[in-house]
């Protein structure tokens, strides 16, 4: 008879290929796994109670998904578009530029890739197609690219989640994602710029210089978020989690009191969606605590540990290793199920060989990130084909060279700790 941890994968997979989400799932596995091994099922409502009621810092997560609901919906998108097009936008290419500089900046402000893909992503595409400058398929790519950016620079809800499975301070990872998220951001307006010269894509008109204070003026309250979120964090002052929650309020009361441009109505759906989006989340979440209640019963990182001493695996060689296993499960699996099922099992050995946390916690993601845009299942590559109505090969086909340049990136952070390490040390981090 197969081993109960066996009996619990079969029902994994065994669901997931009928269509059950992978959190419910991974609820039904791990009760599997109870019934098989004798133990009481109660076990899985309290593991599943302690994880989501238990945890002050998930309560950041439908924060921030609130606040970048409300900037998509508030004219804050479109005041950030056009303050980017005044300082990039007169290069060749420029619209590419334009791109990934309001990911940078939006980054700042949602915590999301989808959101800033959704959000953002309507508008500069349709700025892009106008008049035939750019295709569909190299707006949609470079839409999708740029939008890996969103949960690096903080705020960021793949890094929260991090900090849960990985008992780490989420303040330090915020800070680890500062220079890995700008050294993204130039490599892929590196290739834009390449890519430009070669096909020739246009020059936009330049904006005069003497309107950049009042386009900057204009755009000055939804640049501050950032300044307000992360000055609030560092000096004390907030929580991470708090800092949610005043970065909601503030996304609200700027796009309604200040802006004007969104009713109660539009709040209030707002609202809604969040709520939608953070069950989803929390369904996924509640799997993943349940199911790593198995994982650890069966004591599956020690023995994963024990496995990976046989190769005599150096710091580097297992980031490497690690790089490869999530490039491949990238392309399968859901970053949420990757960050909250696969990476608590690499997390003892990493521990063990003194690799620190935060540098780990900065390469995983970026490694998720990377997976939404990867075929076949390329999450962001099925939101911009959505978006523009073009077929997903044509914008694979045009994601590639960003891909590419994007694991350069990747391989740099892996290889230099420091890139990400540094801006932390600096505020007081020993690790």
């Amino acid at each position: 008879m197969p081993s109960p941890f066996t009996i619990t994968l079969i029902v994994i997979v065994a669901l997931s290929i009928l269509g059950l989400p992978i959190g419910l799932a991974m609820i039904a596995g791990s009760v599997a796994y109870l019934i098989v091994s004798g133990q009481d099922l109660a076990i899985a409502g309290e593991q599943l109670l302690q994880g989501l009621y238990g945890s002050y810092t998930l309560l950041a997560i439908p924060l921030f998904i609130f606040a970048a609901n409300l900037m998509n919906l508030g004219s804050l998108s479109d005041r950030l578009l056009a303050w980017c097009n005044a300082l990039v936008g007169r290069y060749r290419g420029g619209l590419g530029h334009v791109n990934v500089a309001s990911s940078l900046v939006f980054s700042g402000m949602s915590g999301s890739a989808v959101a800033d893909a959704v959000g953002l992503g309507r508008i500069i595409i349709n700025m892009m197609t106008r008049d035939g400058r750019y295709t569909p398929a190299y707006a949609a790519a470079i839409t999708a690219a740029s939008a890996t950016i969103g949960p690096i620079i903080p705020p960021s809800i793949p890094l929260v989640l991090y900090a849960l499975v990985s008992d780490t301070s989420i303040g330090y990872l915020f800070l680890g994602g500062v220079l890995p998220g700008l050294v993204m951001a130039v490599v892929l307006a590196g290739m834009n710029g390449v890519l430009a010269r070669r096909r020739g894509f246009p020059v936009e008109t330049p904006v005069p210089l003497r309107q950049l204070p009042k386009i900057t003026w204009q755009a000055l309250p939804a640049l501050l978020m950032p300044v307000v979120l992360l000055g609030g964090i560092y000096s004390g002052v907030m929580t991470p989690t708090e800092a949610a929650a005043v970065a909601a309020l503030y996304a609200f009361l700027v796009s309604w009191l200040l802006y004007r441009s969104i009713s109660a109505r539009q709040a209030y759906d707002a609202m809604l969606s969040s709520a939608r989006s953070m069950a989803s989340v929390g369904i996924l979440i509640a799997g993943a605590l349940v199911f790593n209640y198995v994982v650890t019963r069966e004591d599956i990182p020690s023995e994963l540990r024990t496995f990976m001493a046989t190769f005599d695996l150096s710091p580097l060689g297992f980031l490497l290793l690690v790089n490869l296993v999530l490039l491949v499960l990238g392309c399968l699996l859901e970053g949420g199920t990757i960050l909250l099922v696969i990476v608590p099992i690499f997390i003892p050995t990493a521990q063990a060989l003194g690799i620190d946390m935060v540098h780990f916690g900065l390469v995983v993601t970026v490694n998720i990130m990377i997976g939404l845009i990867t075929p076949p299942y390329g999450l962001l590559l099925f939101v911009v084909a959505n978006i523009t109505g073009r077929p997903l090969r044509e914008i694979i086909r045009e994601v590639w060279p960003f891909l590419i340049v994007l694991i350069g990136a990747l391989l740099f952070l892996t290889m230099v700790p420091e890139a990400v390490l540094w801006l932390p040390r600096l505020f007081g981090y020993k690790g």
